[in-house]
């Protein structure tokens, strides 16, 4: 009974605090990577607002429509950006994750009747259902997908993490500092692994 809601806190937390350093990073560096902050801040965000307890914040029946919507217009900027980016691959990716998984946890879902009562009941930390939610060949495919994303963006801050002050250039403040660009992109990544594991 706890343990859910605890969890759904802490990917509240983590989300919510991922999203204000995107908006943070949106005020320097490029064009690309202020557009890059704020596609990351649209997904802290949303993620965050998917991960608040329900028995707290109780979702109205509208809401994962809005969530659909949102999504599906980040999934098409995505896929637009994505020409001259590939890290917009990413973005569409998650962005596609989103509209999946609010579609699995709208009440009423014809493919998961069962699992999308076990998926809030994460929020809610109510005992989750038996039935699983979804399409288990596609969450299982999005699972190994931020598995390994989550792998590579660890491997790929040690470095960073590690460099000195001698390594690179100190100034710009907070929102120009890569290990914590990646540092926000790995929580996400688990995050979003979290909650596809609740499908």
């Amino acid at each position: 009974m706890h343990g859910p809601a605890m969890s759904g806190w802490l990917l509240m937390t983590l989300c919510g605090f991922t999203g204000a350093y995107c908006l943070l990073r949106m005020r320097s560096g490029t064009e690309e990577e202020r557009r890059t902050a704020r596609a990351e801040a649209v997904m802290g965000f949303g993620m965050a607002a998917m991960a608040a307890p329900a028995a707290v914040f109780p979702p109205p029946a509208w809401g994962w429509a809005v969530y659909v919507v949102l999504f599906g217009g980040a999934a098409l900027r995505a896929l637009w950006f994505a020409r001259r980016n590939g890290h917009h691959l990413h973005h569409l990716i998650g962005s596609l994750a989103m509209v999946y998984m609010a579609l699995v946890m709208a009440p009423g879902s014809g493919t998961a009747s069962h699992g999308a009562g076990g998926v809030q009941s994460v929020h809610r930390g109510h005992q989750m259902a038996q039935v699983p939610g979804g399409v288990p060949l596609l969450t299982g495919m999005l699972l190994v997908y931020y598995a390994a994303y989550v792998l590579r963006s660890g491997t790929r801050l040690i470095p960073v993490a590690g460099a000195g002050p001698a390594d690179g250039p100190t100034g710009g403040g907070w929102g120009v500092r890569p290990e914590l660009a990646l540092a926000c992109r790995l929580t996400m990544g688990i995050a979003m692994f979290a909650m596809l594991l609740t499908l």
